[in-house]
């Protein structure tokens, strides 16, 4: 499978990623950048051909939701470089998302005079070429190309998407939520185990605090500021933060009998109230069951805003778009209220480097406009994350829901990816990947094979696992329900016309019938089983004093990752040609023997090898601190497993590494 970034690679703004699995071309998301104002705000698509027949190179575009960073592209790729396929996403979507692009066109082009921007009937014929993506619906793009959509928060319509081809499959997560807010619910998804997850890392390092806390936090600050006669300007995207933190200033100001006028910005609130009247079910629970008898977007404290006010004596709070203080009402009324140190300015989520947002978190007391303007920030700037997009915590959580075999960071700064990805490779084993804008990461996927299993085959394999629970439950093992088993028969291989079958080896003559391969193992799971042959198990994190003692502040401490890799000793033996009967210890033994050899003479890995130490402990080592190794067998675990551990400054090795040991463990 093939992976390329063309925005949102170590970077946060005009997310854009191919995929190409099977035979098939994806675009996830057609974004730009905010931080740009020429045409390194849209990504880069002479990537894909300098010709311009995108049409017959890419097969489906895919937006996950409404941002600009994530479809704000989308009609100049369509209208403007010329292709002419499917665009898919969710009816929310749909509708919501041509509004936000002429709002920007008319910024854009009408106020700031640019030339050459995609106009309203470009806007108008991109939106004809898409197809809807209902929630957990699969949509087949083709005979071969299936697309799933599963719940994101995030923003009202936000969905990641789930893609196969073939025996190929992505999961592409767009940008999400796992923690639920006061009008979306929180993001979910099947333990799906694609090839490849591709998921967001915006706060990537980040743990937040509790959001009860972070509310009460808010509403406190803004109180002060118009107790003492200050102004509060909110900037925030007309959809997403504004309506929950419209609710929350609603309840608040009803609660208190505060009679300060609050204002939100004109032009789309009339219109992002009425598509979450429309859309209801995608909003939480609370809200839908309070819908019939009070619409909680029907806001009874909050009025529109005019332009006539921003000279207006006295407190006020004000709630203006865009979020990003880059264009429109909120960079025009920031331009007015920051030399006032009585004012107060709350940036509640992410701003991009290179925006005016972003120029004011960093601490700069004089902020460019533009060329020809300079503004004094003396406005009292907090910085409260209200932003709907996962946590550490929250990434952590869905890569162990979806399960995959490796993990690609997009949409975050490298500086933050570094650890993170580290620690995804310490806790789930598998190859974790942050490529650049650009960068072709090149994944190998495994071969799977469906097969139907004969009756026969199926409950012999059943029997066996009964018969040897039942012989173990005296030794200190708890009796639990089947829900994995190995499986040892004959694989078939179809022909077009006939399914690839797995049968027992005496449901027919082996003289007659051709056998395509050797015997091999399966194994067979439960709905709500986990395989532990195929993912790693629970981590640990060492810090390692300085061998010289030096105690210098760079090398005194060194982080280490370990994570230990349990698989099936009779598949893996196998498929190593190791006689049946042959111990834990020995297998493992020769996993190593496979592994070292497959690191010194595989041509398509390129690493840095050490020779196998023949000592008692059989290793194999890469570069200076990725070691594969045998851990000592222990009561707890009577499983083979390996182990292997890394140095932090090493992470890129250990990814390549572990993708040459799932190779070898299957």
């Amino acid at each position: 499978m093939k992976v390329v970034p063309l925005g949102a690679g170590q970077d946060v703004g005009r997310s854009c990623v191919l995929v190409t699995l099977g035979r098939k071309t994806i675009m996830f998301d057609c974004g730009m950048h905010m931080g740009y104002n020429d045409e390194r705000r849209f990504p880069d698509f002479n990537y894909i051909t300098t010709e311009g027949d995108f049409t017959s190179r890419i097969d489906a575009v895919v937006i996950t939701h409404f941002h600009l960073d994530h479809c704000g592209a989308l009609p100049h790729f369509t209208e403007q470089r010329g292709y002419h396929g499917p665009i898919y996403m969710t009816p929310p979507t749909k509708a919501i998302c041509p509004i936000l692009l002429e709002d920007y066109r008319k910024i854009t082009v009408e106020r700031k005079g640019e030339t050459g921007f995609f106009t309203s009937q470009h806007i108008k014929d991109c939106m004809k070429k898409v197809v809807p993506l209902h929630l957990h619906e699969t949509v087949w793009v083709d005979d071969e190309l299936e697309l799933r959509a599963y719940y994101a928060g995030h923003v009202l319509g936000a969905a990641m998407v789930y893609a196969r081809c073939g025996n190929e499959s992505v999961v592409y997560t767009g940008d999400y939520n796992m923690t639920p807010d006061r009008h979306l619910g929180a993001a979910w998804i099947d333990k799906v185990r694609p090839d490849v997850l591709i998921t967001e890392t915006t706060y990537g390092t980040t743990i937040r605090d509790s959001k009860r806390a972070r509310e009460r936090d808010f509403l406190e600050k803004v109180h002060s500021c118009v107790t003492r006669g200050g102004k509060v300007l909110i900037p925030c995207f007309a959809l997403g933060r504004a309506q929950e933190l419209c609710i929350l200033i609603e309840t608040y100001w009803e609660r208190m009998g505060l009679t300060v006028p609050v204002y939100f910005s004109a032009g789309l609130t009339e219109k992002a109230n009425r598509y979450y009247k429309l859309f209801i079910n995608w909003t939480n629970q609370k809200v839908k069951e309070s819908f019939v008898d009070r619409n909680p977007f029907d806001f009874k404290y909050i009025k529109p805003w005019n332009r006539d006010y921003i000279d207006l004596p006295g407190p006020m709070v004000l709630f203006a778009t865009p979020g990003m203080l880059h264009i429109g009402t909120s960079l025009e009324v920031f331009r007015k209220w920051a030399p006032d140190e009585r004012n107060m300015l709350i940036m509640p989520g992410y701003c991009v480097a290179g925006t005016v947002g972003a120029k004011v978190l960093s601490g700069m007391k004089i902020v460019d406009i533009d060329q020809y303007t300079q503004v004094h920030v003396n406005i009292d700037v907090q910085n409260l994350s209200f932003s709907a997009h996962a946590d550490a915590k929250g990434i952590m959580e869905l890569i162990r829901q979806a399960s995959p075999r490796n993990v690609v960071l997009v949409h975050g700064e490298k500086s933050r990816m570094s650890y993170l990805k580290s620690k995804i490779m310490s806790e789930f084993g598998c190859p974790c990947y942050d490529p650049a804008n650009g960068e072709l990461l090149d994944i190998e996927t495994g071969q799977d094979v469906r097969a139907l299993m004969s009756d026969q085959l199926f409950q012999a394999a059943w029997a066996k696992e009964q018969n040897r629970r039942e012989n173990t439950v005296g030794h200190g093992e708890t009796s639990t329900p089947i829900t994995q088993m190995p499986v040892h028969g004959v694989l078939l291989l179809g022909d077009g016309k006939r399914l690839t079958r797995l049968l027992d080896p005496s449901e027919f003559d082996l003289d007659v019938v051709p056998i395509v391969g050797n015997t091999v193992s399966s194994s067979v799971e439960g709905s709500n089983g986990s395989s532990s042959a195929d993912k790693g198990d629970l981590t640990a994190v060492a810090v390692v004093p300085d061998p010289d003692g030096s105690g210098s502040s760079e090398s005194s401490e060194r982080i280490v990752f370990t994570t230990r890799k349990v698989f099936d000793g009779a598949k893996l033996a196998g498929r190593l040609g190791l006689p049946e009967g042959t111990s834990h210890e020995d297998i493992a033994e020769s996993a190593i023997k496979a592994i070292n050899d497959l690191l010194v003479l595989d041509p398509e890995t390129n690493l840095p090898k050490n020779k196998t130490e023949p000592a008692e402990k059989l290793t194999a080592k890469v570069g200076s601190s990725v070691e594969i190794s045998i851990p000592p067998m222990s009561a707890d675990c009577e499983l083979p497993m390996l182990y292997i551990s890394w140095a932090w400054e090493e992470e890129a090795l250990a990814t390549q590494t572990l993708a040459i040991v799932n190779r070898i463990l299957g």
